[in-house]
């Protein structure tokens, strides 16, 4: 992951250094364009001038491979508080709702 990062910023520098890359099934995305509606309304709330944005990088499958383009998508991040807030939030696996976690018996 650290290797798609750091094509994304050497692609487009404009991007600085507060990105996160989702994976395609990532929950936080309705399509690989667009965020779920959830999701957009944790953004306005709480990383205000979080941008989702599709990025073209060439990136070698395996050390020593041959580079080929893979278009990702990107979160960039105006403060590293609001990118750890969201990798928190949006990638780790959800909380299971009290009623799930509770012993049966």
């Amino acid at each position: 992951m650290i290797d798609i990062v750091q094509a994304i910023q050497a692609a487009d520098p404009s991007l600085g250094t507060r990105v996160i890359v989702l994976r395609s099934d990532s929950r936080a995305l309705a399509s690989p364009e667009a965020l779920v509606p959830e999701a957009e309304a944790w953004l306005a709330e709480n990383a205000p001038g979080a941008r989702l944005l599709r990025k073209s990088i060439l990136l070698a499958p395996y050390p020593g491979g041959m580079p080929a383009e893979r278009t990702v998508t990107v979160m960039a991040f105006a403060e590293a508080q609001h990118l750890a807030a969201f990798a928190t939030a949006w990638t780790a696996d959800p909380e299971p709702e009290d009623d799930e976690a509770a012993p049966e018996g």
